[in-house]
């Protein structure tokens, strides 16, 4: 299965593009006020929200746009981005004539040039001839044309020197001030796409760069903003894991489940790769019935909405191939209307307690061992031993801990010979200092069981299972404490 690593070692040949002068925008930011309240809407209304959009168009436009690149080179000078004829109103009626209803813009990917004149120390448009403040365009031109806007943003940066096992208190207030920055000037986003965290090319895990921190820091700006998280893929598909949106990269191989109940976004690109080459102006393009008949109408019909990709040229224009597809997509295309109404669903933010903790099981068959079920990888998974029709897992918290929300992962429908649940029943316990009080209980679960419960403390839990048939497995005991 590919992976965007494996994308961004496919480069083209760098080419040069004659560049005639244009007139730019405004250089200074116009400051539009975020909504002012700390008390959003319920989450549930604003994903079934997302969900009516059903189709948007992704715009991949940065540094790379000028190198033939998918990431930018963190050691060219600011003045290398140079959109001699942006035209963002452009973008968005051809976004329309898609009718599509939404955008995505990159402000930051990779390699940390901003396209918003960013006031911290990140290299930024502020440096360039122009000093274009792309996002203010963006932002302008998708509202006017009636469309919603989101924004794309990487915590990877490499000419900052975010990466991995190089992450300071300095480094997190960067990002956080980047993010007050977008989401105080440029009025309400609707979403933000969030890059380069705990993926396994960039390898920035949760905890170094403070997932909750940064998430109720967003929340506490514009409440109503859904976040998500674009490399959450090593979670459950079935489960809501750093993400009020699940995240579906096709060009990376990642499927929607058949049956997924999720509010999810799946996003591909019109052409071959992510930002624009200049071998795109005569390249091939997706076809309209394989946008359409196999992705868009299939996707909306799994709560997920449809993102695509139609990279800007270095011009800062839509070439006339992608225009011209995307016409031909709004003829074979109309937008249907509301979504299917979807289900509650829990947000999982914070760290999950019980991982690495101290745990015991009511057996341990050959080469498999209860701490299977709490390592973080949901690959792996413990079982009862064979001949077993119940049996149970204890997680030593090693203190008393505060939570609110405990989650069952069985990997049902991972393999072959394991397409469905082999659990009866299962129970969640709390040893309260003399003995166990039941928590929460449920039949034949889902892949991904998720309770929210009133919040209590205890430093041993306990996991109770009676088999269906076979020998069940518990891929991940989750023991969260969420806001």
């Amino acid at each position: 299965m590919k992976t965007r690593r494996d994308f961004c070692r496919l480069m083209g040949q760098a080419a040069t593009l004659a560049m005639v002068p244009a007139n730019s925008l405004l250089a200074e930011q116009k400051h539009t006020p975020a909504p002012s309240s700390k008390h959003g809407k319920p989450l549930l209304e604003l994903q079934q929200n997302f969900l009516d959009l059903r189709f948007g168009m992704f715009v991949h436009f940065n540094m790379a746009t000028f190198q033939d690149r998918e990431w930018g080179d963190p050691t060219s000078p600011a003045d290398l981005f140079n959109p001699t004829a942006l035209d963002t109103d452009q973008w968005a009626a051809a976004a329309k004539s898609a009718h599509m209803t939404w955008g995505c813009l990159t402000t930051k990917h990779h390699d940390g040039f901003c396209i918003w004149p960013t006031a911290t120390r990140s290299a930024s448009v502020r440096q360039t001839q122009h000093k274009t403040d792309v996002v203010r365009a963006y932002v302008d031109s998708f509202r006017n044309a009636g469309l919603r806007v989101a924004l794309y943003y990487s915590i990877l940066s490499k000419r900052d020197d975010i990466r991995h096992y190089n992450i300071t208190r300095d480094k997190i207030q960067l990002v956080k001030d980047q993010l007050t920055e977008l989401f105080s000037n440029y009025g309400a986003i609707d979403a933000l796409i969030i890059d380069g965290w705990d993926a396994p090319w960039s390898r920035i895990t949760y905890d170094e760069m403070p997932f909750s921190e940064i998430y109720q820091h967003i929340k506490s700006l514009q409440p109503d903003c859904l976040v998500s998280d674009l490399n959450a893929s090593q979670f459950p598909s079935g489960g809501l894991y750093y993400s009020d949106l699940k995240a579906f990269e096709q060009n990376a191989g990642q499927k929607v489940p058949q049956q997924s109940d999720i509010p999810a976004f799946a996003c591909v690109t019109i052409t071959e790769q992510w930002f624009w080459k200049q071998k795109d102006i005569n390249g091939s393009l997706k076809p309209t019935a394989t946008v359409v008949d196999e992705w868009l109408v299939p996707l909306n019909r799994r709560h997920c909405s449809l993102i695509l990709n139609a990279p800007p040229t270095r011009e800062g224009r839509l070439a006339p191939n992608v225009v011209a597809r995307l016409e031909e997509i709004g003829r074979a295309w109309q937008h249907p209307g509301p979504a299917e109404k979807i289900g509650e669903h829990i947000v999982i933010t914070t760290p999950n307690l019980a991982t690495g903790k101290p745990i015991h099981a009511s057996s341990y068959p050959d080469t498999v061992g209860p701490d299977q079920a709490n390592d973080g990888d949901f690959r792996s998974s413990w079982c009862l031993d064979e001949g077993e029709t119940s049996g149970w897992l204890e997680v030593d918290l090693q203190r008393q801990q505060s939570f609110n929300v405990l989650v069952l992962v069985e990997p049902a429908g991972h393999s072959d010979d394991y397409k469905e649940s082999r659990i009866k029943s299962y129970r969640f316990e709390r040893w309260n200092g003399s003995g166990w009080t039941a928590l929460a209980e449920g039949g034949v679960p889902a892949s991904v069981a998720m309770h929210r419960i009133p919040r209590v403390s205890a430093a041993r839990v306990r996991l109770l299972i009676e088999a269906r048939h076979d020998s069940p497995h518990v891929a991940e005991i989750g023991v969260y404490n969420e806001p």
